[in-house]
């Protein structure tokens, strides 16, 4: 059978008639915690790069003009420098023409240039798709087009094509796991900072599922609300520097202290910033377990990160919750779960659709059948990927 890489390379080769000179391989992603908010509040992200990958075949042309061929849609679209702009039938060649504006807004010289996107997971999925589609086509031209840019500049083309082009957020921790990824790890950003680090994620016996479980995206609430400078001097004020835990610093503990800075805010907004507040905690806790190897600290903070969105940051589902149910209920001893070896959580920015569930080996099928409960209950097909940490974006041969 061939592999993803020869077919990206056959589509490419058959659409335009020439081999691709360069073809990128970027990986998917999801956030283990922290994604809501964290950018705002400086705060931290723990993302993993997987293997469902994204590969962008290209090759240069000798005029202005570039065209793009997404095979799994089977659809073609096309574009000028002349005019380069967002429509909205283009849907996912945006972000591609986004990341050619991001280039040539930056003076930098840009060619016409065949693109090919071939993606066994379509970005209406999730799973860090559409960032995968960015950062492949900005690396393909650098590559491609010789274009001499450092990282930093590389991460600047990014954002103008984000903010300036498509109009929306740069998050730099969809941007560093999508980079900068190594296997086998985890990557945290430190938004305060904007850096990252890649930390061994090495727990034996253990198998990472994502699973779509295709519930209809909702709008429950306008997360802007929390997103207000007035609520960021408030946690500012609860923060404390301290030596020995990552990125120096923690938040208040003493529910009194607490109360009283929050004592400003309606109680809805106090149970949202309190969420911030015991998220900050689950990043610290998990990274702990990660690093001293112990997989019940880890879980423990995954699955009460998940608890916590539902009870203080009202972002949850009855679909996703009753899934999750039953991940716990694979745990060994029911009436002692604080060692669980188990555990899993909502994942995406807003309301998402997918869950992501770390499981025993022995306990995977075991997952599969309450999916299959689970659709026979709900109505909604999932699909499930075993994934592992991926390398960030790279080049690749057929």
């Amino acid at each position: 059978m061939a592999s993803t890489n020869a077919l990206a390379y056959a589509a490419h080769e058959k659409e335009y008639g020439v081999k691709p000179k360069v073809m990128i391989s970027t990986p998917g992603r999801f956030h283990l915690m922290g994604e809501h908010s964290s950018w705002f509040f400086k705060d931290k992200t723990m993302s993993m790069a997987v293997n469902l990958p994204v590969i962008i075949a290209s090759s240069v042309r000798e005029d202005s003009q570039f065209h793009f061929n997404f095979v799994q849609l089977s659809e073609k679209k096309k574009a000028t420098l002349s005019t380069l702009k967002v429509k909205k039938e283009d849907r996912w060649a945006n972000f591609m023409k986004a990341m050619i504006y991001g280039f040539t807004s930056g003076g930098f010289t840009v060619k016409g240039m065949d693109f090919t996107v071939y993606s066994e997971i379509l970005p209406s999925a999730g799973f860090g798709i559409a960032t995968a589609i960015k950062i492949g086509t900005a690396v393909a031209i650098k590559t491609a087009l010789r274009i001499n840019c450092s990282d930093a500049e590389l991460l600047q083309v990014i954002e103008r094509g984000n903010r300036l082009f498509l109009h929306t957020r740069n998050y730099i921790a969809d941007n560093f796991a999508a980079l900068y990824s190594k296997p086998g790890c985890l990557i945290i950003t430190n938004h305060a900072t904007q850096t990252f680090e890649n930390v061994p994620f090495e727990f034996a016996g253990k198998k990472i599922l994502l699973t779509d479980a295709s519930v209809p995206r909702i709008s429950i609430w306008d997360e802007e609300i929390v997103r207000e400078p007035e609520n960021a001097l408030l946690l500012g004020d609860l923060k404390e520097k301290k030596n020995g835990v990552f990125g120096g610093w923690v938040y208040e503990s003493n529910p009194t202290e607490i109360n009283e800075v929050l004592s400003v805010v309606s109680e809805d907004m106090r149970h949202k910033l309190l969420y911030i507040i015991k998220e900050h905690q689950n990043v610290l806790e998990a990274y702990d377990g990660i690093i001293n190897k112990n997989f019940a600290q880890f879980a423990r903070a995954v699955n009460y990160s998940h608890r916590i969105l539902g009870e203080f940051y009202d972002m949850s589902c009855p679909e996703i919750d009753w899934v999750l149910k039953r991940v716990h209920e694979l745990e060994p001893s029911l009436q002692d779960i604080r060692e669980p070896v188990t555990c899993g959580r909502l994942t995406g920015k807003g309301f998402g659709r997918c869950l992501f569930a770390v499981v025993r080996d022995e306990d995977v099928d075991v997952y599969y059948q309450k999916l299959e409960e689970y659709e026979r209950i709900f109505g909604f097909k999932s699909f499930t990927h075993e994934v592992k940490p991926a390398k960030g974006s790279h080049q690749v041969r057929p």
